[in-house]
């Protein structure tokens, strides 16, 4: 086993892998950029290092550096999370050309099977099928000739990584080359690889993933699925396990068809097989060659850590348990919590944490990556916390999770709470009638709109009441004090002007 691992990333994913080294006795590494000085991971770890500028590309991106750092700190092995370089075989590779071990499969089977076309390529050369599209990264020409030989609307994809970072639909003709050129520039960005493909867009399909271990051993096995339709702009926001879609019966026919596509890529390690159900068909959508975002909903029905499972496995140890040891109990939801205002398109909310107040009691975890005086920068992902809850059913979970998001308390920035909040009152979405356009077809965003509007003009009503008070004469001045008797007049001239501020500190309403 390892003595000290390396963890390069940031944020609620680098605490929750260092949280796992500790329990098993094992050193941690941090890497920080400029803006994450600070940060919670940094100072949990039991080393930091600086690793650059405050820009992906310059720092959580630069896999030299990271590799430089592993060396100079002694850590023998390098856990990515996710994101960033996880994803990344070029990075695999250089990993072990420096004798360091990376938590993850190796360069040949990521590229195989983590890199989004190659997967398509092999799965379809075994008869699994999947979503139309092309086999190859993309030009213009070729985009063009592909989307009219599978009809619009189509979706592009990165070849190199997920997220929904990239993504986006094509609706006709004349958007084609612009889209594909943005898409292009955001994947480059994103995950150095500037490489896209094309699938046909389908219409109204469940996002459905199933979890797969694989060791160096031949032993590979599934942890059932996730249910991941809950999407704005193709980013995950709610996931639950199981799926309300599955039997034990279909369970089992698309667990072997996960493991199978693993086994035929020879993957090791954590990895997740996604697919689109169209109602009729599961089609296989891609590989995603590192742990997700969502794992914990997995691990809360299952009782695993996949996060010692992927280390254990890193290390050249074998499973300790088969598929026939998997039990799966209740059922798991998961918030991932965005420094966003709902209430305002979703308009990125960077900031300083002046108030956190994460929920608890029974069946609650939050996995999160700040505290009171944190940073949310502009410069990565606005996630920053992930709620989770567990209960004997699906029923039992929505209501948890409400409770559970009513109690957090999260002020200095905007959040997407009150977007969770209004999906889980919906009445489709308590009996598990969902799917990738819920959130459009059901008009959340709108209603989150007109909301956020009737709020600014009741505030705006409030404070021309207050301000007409303040130039009426002395005699209404004098009415006005007598009407608040429970505090003096110094008081109430306070709150006045206060008050003239009230619409500039108060953007959304109270929970």
């Amino acid at each position: 086993m390892f003595d000290k691992i390396l963890v390069a990333n940031r944020g609620e994913i680098a605490i929750r892998v260092m949280r796992t080294c500790k329990e098993m006795g094992i050193s941690t590494v941090a890497i920080y950029s400029d803006v994450d000085k600070n940060a919670v991971h940094t100072r949990y770890a039991d080393e930091a290092y600086h690793v650059g500028t405050s820009p992906s590309l310059q720092s959580y991106l630069n896999g030299d550096k990271i590799i430089e750092i592993s060396k100079e700190s002694g850590a023998e092995a390098i856990h990515p999370g996710y994101g960033f370089l996880a994803e990344n075989p070029e990075f695999a590779f250089k990993c072990v050309e420096n004798k360091i071990v990376f938590i993850g499969p190796d360069s040949w089977a990521m590229a195989k099977a983590g890199d989004k076309i190659a997967s398509r390529k092999f799965v379809k050369k075994e008869g699994i099928p999947v979503t139309p599209g092309s086999d190859e990264a993309v030009e213009n020409d070729d985009a063009l000739e592909i989307a009219k030989e599978i009809g619009f609307p189509i979706i592009l994809k990165s070849s190199a990584g997920g997220g929904g970072i990239s993504m986006g639909v094509v609706e006709d003709k004349k958007d084609l080359l612009k889209q594909l050129a943005i898409a292009r520039s955001s994947s480059l960005s994103a995950f150095g690889n500037p490489n896209i493909f094309i699938e046909k867009y389908l219409v109204k399909p469940r996002h459905i993933e199933f979890q797969i271990l694989a060791d160096k051993h031949g032993n590979t096995v599934h942890l059932g699925e996730r249910e991941c339709s809950i999407q704005r702009r193709f980013q995950k926001l709610i996931e639950e396990a199981p799926s309300v879609v599955f039997d034990n019966k279909r369970r089992n026919e698309i667990g072997e068809r996960a493991v199978e596509i693993a086994r035929l890529a020879e993957y090791t390690n954590a990895g997740t097989i996604e697919f689109l159900y169209d109602g009729k068909e599961f089609y296989f959508n891609e590989v995603n060659a590192r742990l997700q975002v969502e794992h914990p909903v997995t691990e809360m029905i299952t009782a695993k850590d996949l996060v010692k499972d992927q280390i254990k496995i890193a290390a050249g140890e074998e499973l300790d348990y088969s598929q026939k040891d998997i039990q799966f109990n209740g059922w798991a939801m998961e918030c991932r919590i965005n420094a966003e205002d709902p209430y305002n398109n979703f308009l990125p909310s960077p900031g300083k944490i002046t108030l956190y107040e994460p929920p608890g009691s029974i069946g609650t975890r939050i996995d999160s990556g700040l505290v009171v005086g944190s940073e949310i920068p502009t410069f990565y992902d606005s996630l920053f916390a992930k709620v989770i809850v567990w209960g004997d059913t699906r029923e039992t979970v929505v209501e948890r999770m409400k409770r559970a998001l009513g109690e957090m308390r999260v002020e200095g920035i905007e959040t997407n709470i009150p977007f969770h909040l209004k999906v889980l009152e919906d009445d489709s979405f308590k009996i598990g009638d969902i799917d990738t356009t819920f959130i459009n077809r059901k008009g959340i965003i709108d209603k989150l709109k007109k909301e956020g509007e009737k709020n600014i003009i009741e505030m705006a009503r409030k404070v021309a009441v207050i301000a007409a008070v303040l130039t009426q004469s002395r005699d209404g001045m004098t009415s006005y004090l007598k009407f608040d008797k429970k505090v003096d007049d110094h008081q109430s001239v306070s709150k006045w002007k206060m008050a003239g501020r009230f619409h500039q500190i108060s953007r959304r309403p109270p929970r």
